[in-house]
């Protein structure tokens, strides 16, 4: 066999420069994101408040279980850096990697549309109006079919910016926004000779810029001769069952705390309902800010499982370090100016949704300003446990952080957002304590693993006898 040298371990600054080049694509890649959904939401609402309210019931299904198995299939980016930091011949490897996750895309988005299709009898559950279910099962049976062209474009996304292509992530997504805003033009209205559909064109717009962002990234592969060399698309019918085994035991773990944490968020929304429209109305407000600026950490954990994935891969457990170290100073220290933004000039920041000076919103507003001091506290705890997440998951280590989440949600989470909510005058106060309760107790636990990583093995790959220097397996 072959021996191969280690991968050099970067700096401090090193490091902080490759980490800040990988996570600033994806984070603007994720706010970009953020932002086509804000065009469905502008399209949609000129049809009506019916149809905004039915587009929102189907959306909070579908979002949940799309979110759900892009981290099922997301567990492919710290394989594909595992095996790039190896310094073996990657090719194989990554392509094998990639080749299964598209295969879990569509088998895990077939399944997913499935559980979409339970939207009727949820509604039916919950008392929703009749009219109100017949316009979301219409933009429902419609929205589904974008689930797997999204689902395989996020095992593309991955592939890209593991392979130092974050840029590519960014560029389609910002295409993307026009795509999508000429299609709701298109479909809803009638214009530019396509028929007019109403909500279901709301849809339509959605399936046509999801192929659209799949062509892209495969576009893109084959042109980038970096990126071609992988092959990734060549004998797609080949299985590599072991590969697909390790992907769904990373990533379920992945999966289901996704589910958890976003059942805390749609739980404390129910809660909220139950002391008025108003609180209810400042609390979506205030979250769809801290949602704004968690894609931040949200792009420098995912830059963190790729980084410390190489250095995984190359069985060098500095690099490992330094890696995870300084996308957590990066993630913390960008989460440290939004909180402080929020308690200097929460009312600047309200003016991204709401008129402030409007005397129509001021329940509304007095609401916000409220929450917005608690959701200072909220940043920096989400902040350190979405890159604390990546970091473990650089490491291939999914499991434990997922009882970590599941516990600190539903635990002292939800339990303190219930107590204080519900048995003390604090009410929506109270729901946002308990809320950044679970995040704190996520943050604390994880950052104590993730400090304990060597003492737990979770350096070790497994077969390893020592640390350097790497072999090339057979």
């Amino acid at each position: 066999m072959q021996q191969v040298a280690p991968l050099s371990t970067p700096g401090w600054g090193q490091e902080t420069r490759a980490t800040l080049a990988l996570a600033g694509p994806l984070a603007a890649a994720n706010l970009l994101q953020m932002l086509t959904y804000a065009v469905d939401v502008i399209f949609i609402a000129r049809l009506g408040e019916q149809q905004l309210a039915a587009s929102a019931l189907a959306v909070s299904l579908f979002g949940l279980v799309l979110w759900a198995l892009t981290g099922l299939t997301g567990a492919v980016a710290p394989l594909i850096a595992e095996a790039i930091g190896a310094r073996a011949p990657s090719v194989r490897p990554v392509r094998r990697s990639v080749r299964m996750a598209m295969w879990l895309a569509v088998i895990a988005g077939v399944g997913g549309m499935g559980l979409c299709l339970l939207l009727d009898p949820v509604m039916m559950a919950s008392g929703q109006q009749p009219a109100i279910r017949a316009l979301a099962n219409e933009y429902n049976n419609v929205i589904v079919f974008s689930m797997v062209p999204m689902l395989l474009a996020a095992v593309l996304r991955n592939f890209v910016s593991a392979l130092g292509r974050p840029i590519f992530a960014t560029a389609i997504t910002g295409v993307g926004i026009f795509v999508n805003a000429l299609a709701n033009y298109a479909f809803i209205f009638g214009n530019l000779g396509a028929p007019a559909l109403g909500l279901a064109g709301a849809a339509v717009a959605t399936i046509i810029t999801s192929l659209f962002t799949l062509g892209a990234y495969i576009a893109a592969i084959r042109f980038d001769r970096r990126l071609h060399r992988y092959r990734v698309f060549g004998r797609f019918w080949a299985p590599d069952w072991q590969r697909l085994k390790l992907i769904l035991r990373i990533g379920t773990p992945i999966a289901l705390t996704i589910t958890a944490e976003a059942g805390i968020f749609g739980s404390a929304a129910f809660m909220m309902g139950r002391f008025g429209a108003a609180e209810l109305a400042g609390h979506t407000v205030a979250l769809q800010l801290a949602a704004l600026a968690f894609q931040v950490p949200f792009g420098v954990g995912q830059a963190a499982a790729i980084r410390v994935g190489y250095f995984y891969g190359a069985r060098d457990p500095l690099g490992v370090k330094r890696a995870g170290w300084v996308a957590l100073a990066i993630g913390t220290g960008f989460m440290s100016i939004t909180a402080l933004a929020m308690v200097l000039v929460p009312e600047l920041l309200l003016t991204i949704y709401v008129d402030p000076g409007d005397p129509a919103n001021a329940a509304l507003v007095m609401f916000a300003l409220q929450y917005l001091v608690l959701a200072a506290i909220f940043q920096l705890a989400d902040g350190v446990q979405a890159v604390a997440a990546g970091a473990l998951r650089g490491l291939q280590d999914t499991r434990v952080p997922m009882w970590i989440a599941i516990f600190s949600y539903w635990v002292p989470g939800i339990g303190t957002a219930i107590g204080l909510g519900f048995f003390t005058p604090l009410e929506g106060t109270g729901v946002w304590i308990g809320l950044a309760t679970g995040l704190f107790f996520a943050a604390v636990l994880l950052i104590w693993r993730w400090n304990r990583r060597e003492t737990l093995g979770l350096t070790r790959r497994d077969g390893d006898v020592r640390v350097t220097p790497p072999q090339q397996s057979s």
